[in-house]
C-alpha cells in the first residue's frame, strides 16, 4: 500500500523519475515566493532564500551556464592566408623530395655531397700526385746508380795512376801492372782491399795506401822496406836486408853504402836471434853514423859488433837500450877521437880503448 504523497509547494522542485542518467530536479515553472523566494530586508543582516543548485548534468548534455570546450580546428584553418608557397626543385635522384618543411634538409644534403666529392677529389689527386713522385724518384734513382756502377763515365783510365814512395827498392812497373788490370772498372766498384793485398805481397813494399782520384784516376802510396845491410849468401851474392830482418832483394856485389853482416854462427836458430839483434841495432842508427859503418858482425845475439869506416870499432852489447847506447857512443866519438874501442855494452859504465 503506497504512502499518500506529500504536497509540495509551488516553484519547489521535484524528483525526476530514474532513467538513463541520474536523477535531476526540474521546476514547474512557477517562481518562488515568499520569504523563501528572496531575502527580506529587515532589523537584521539581509536573509538569503534558499538557492537553486544546479542539476547535475546528464551524461552528454553540458550544464546550463556553462562554457562549450573549445572545438579543434582543421589543419586548413591554421594555415595563414596568403600566397603559395613557391614550387621547390626538383630533387636529385635517391633523394627524398622537397617540402615547404624539408627544405632545410634538402639543401644540407646537398651541401654534404659537394663536400664528399670534394674531398673525394682531393684524395684521388693527392693519391696521383704521389704516385707520380714515386715514379720520378725511383727513375732518378736508378740512373744514378747505373752512371755510379755501371757507365763508363766513373771508369778507371790507366793514364791517371799515379805511384809514389817506391823508394830504391820496389817495381814501380810491377806496381802500375796491377793496378792497370783493373782499367775500365768504375771506381765506385774497385776492390781497393784485395787490390792492397796484391801490392803487400810484392818485394820490399812495407805499405801502401790507395785513394781514389775521381772522376777516373787513383793515387798509390808506397811505404818501401829499405835494406840496410847486406849479408853474404852462398854463391858470391848478398841478400839485402832491411831493419826488421825482411829480405827485400839480392845482388851480385856488396853495396858499397851499406855495412856487411857478418854471423859465424852455423846454428840456424841462433844465427837468426844473431841476425835480428844486429839488425836491431843498425836500424836505429841515425843516417850519418850509419853511413859510416862498413861492417857488422855478431857472435851472439849479445855481441853485436860495427866497424866504422876509419877503423874504429864499436861493441854494443845487444839490441837492449839501443837509443840510450846510441847517444852514449856518439858522445864518446866525439871526446875521444883517439879510441879504437868504444864498449856501450853497459851504457850506465862505457869503457873506451
Amino acid at each position: 500500500m503506497r504512502p499518500p504523497a506529500r504536497p509540495r509547494a509551488a516553484g519547489t522542485a521535484r524528483p525526476r523519475p530514474a532513467g538513463d542518467g541520474p536523477a535531476q530536479q526540474e521546476y514547474d515553472g512557477q517562481e518562488a515566493t515568499g520569504p523563501t523566494a528572496r531575502g527580506v530586508r529587515g532589523d537584521g543582516p539581509v536573509q538569503e532564500s534558499a538557492q537553486r543548485s544546479p542539476a547535475p548534468a546528464a551524461p552528454g548534455r553540458r550544464p546550463s551556464g556553462a562554457k562549450a570546450p573549445a572545438q579543434r580546428r582543421p589543419v586548413e584553418q591554421l594555415t595563414p592566408a596568403g600566397p603559395a608557397p613557391a614550387r621547390l626543385p626538383a630533387s636529385r635522384p635517391g633523394t627524398a623530395r622537397a617540402t615547404p618543411s624539408g627544405l632545410r634538409d634538402a639543401v644540407v644534403s646537398d651541401q654534404l655531397a659537394d663536400r664528399l666529392a670534394e674531398r673525394t677529389a682531393m684524395a684521388r689527386y693527392r693519391m696521383w700526385r704521389r704516385i707520380g713522385w714515386t715514379a720520378l724518384a725511383l727513375a732518378v734513382t736508378a740512373g744514378l746508380v747505373w752512371v755510379t756502377f755501371f757507365s763508363p763515365l766513373l771508369a778507371l783510365d790507366p793514364e791517371q795512376v799515379h805511384v809514389s814512395g817506391q823508394g830504391t827498392t820496389v817495381d814501380v812497373e810491377q806496381v802500375r801492372e796491377a793496378v792497370t788490370d783493373e782499367a775500365g772498372t768504375p771506381l765506385p766498384r774497385l776492390d781497393t782491399v784485395g787490390l792492397r793485398e796484391e801490392i803487400l805481397a810484392m818485394n820490399a813494399v812495407k805499405n801502401v795506401a790507395i785513394t781514389r782520384a775521381w772522376p777516373d784516376g787513383l793515387t798509390v802510396r808506397l811505404t818501401s822496406r829499405e835494406p840496410v845491410a847486406a849479408v853474404p849468401q852462398p854463391g858470391d851474392v848478398y841478400a839485402l836486408m832491411d831493419a826488421e830482418g825482411v829480405r827485400v832483394g839480392t845482388v851480385e856485389d856488396a853495396p858499397d853504402h851499406l855495412p856487411s853482416i857478418v854471423v859465424s854462427l852455423t846454428d840456424d836458430e841462433a844465427g837468426r836471434r844473431a841476425m835480428n839483434a844486429a839488425l836491431e841495432v843498425l836500424g836505429a842508427l841515425p843516417r850519418k853514423l850509419a853511413g859510416s859503418i862498413q861492417t857488422v858482425s855478431a857472435a851472439t845475439q849479445d855481441d853485436v859488433r860495427t866497424t866504422l869506416s876509419d877503423g874504429r870499432v864499436i861493441r854494443w852489447g845487444s839490441g837492449a837500450q839501443v837509443e840510450l847506447k846510441i847517444k852514449v857512443a856518439q858522445t864518446l866519438l866525439r871526446a875521444e877521437p883517439s879510441a879504437t874501442t868504444i864498449d856501450v855494452s853497459s851504457p850506465a859504465l862505457p869503457v873506451t880503448r
